[in-house]
Order: C-alpha cells, then sequence, then structure tokens
C-alpha cells in the first residue's frame, strides 16, 4: 500500500495538465457540484456584472474593503 508522502510524490511529478484533473478530481470527491446549484451561481454572478455595468451598484477596490476589516479587527 502506497502511503501519503509517496502519493504526495508521485503527484508532484505529474505533468500540469495531470495535476489540474488530478485536483479537480479531488475537489469534486470532497463537494461534488451540483447542476442546480451551480446554475443559481452563474445567475447570480451574471446579476452582479451587470449591476457593475449599468451603473447601478459601485465597485470598492480591494485595498478599501481590506483597509476596513483591518481597522475593524483592530478595534
Amino acid at each position: 500500500m502506497i502511503n501519503a508522502d509517496e502519493l504526495i510524490s508521485v503527484a508532484e511529478s505529474l505533468p500540469i495538465e495531470l495535476k489540474t484533473e488530478l485536483i479537480e478530481r479531488l475537489l469534486y470527491s470532497i463537494s461534488p457540484s451540483r447542476k442546480d446549484i451551480d446554475e443559481l451561481w452563474a445567475q447570480e454572478a451574471e446579476k452582479r456584472v451587470e449591476e457593475l455595468r449599468s451603473g447601478k451598484v459601485k465597485a470598492i477596490p480591494g485595498e478599501d474593503v481590506f483597509r476596513e476589516i483591518r481597522e475593524k479587527l483592530s478595534e
């Protein structure tokens, strides 16, 4: 039987295409995709992109968001 270190060593030696496929399969085995939920998330993402494009909502720069989080955590 192969141990974890041996398995990881083999995985690390794989070409990038196989590593990517392995990662996708492992992630799917942990949290299988649910087509209905995936479709709802895709619709939500499209809605949010349209809100940004139309000017309905304004994007906040990431630096501002993280600064605000740091400030709240340091209180």
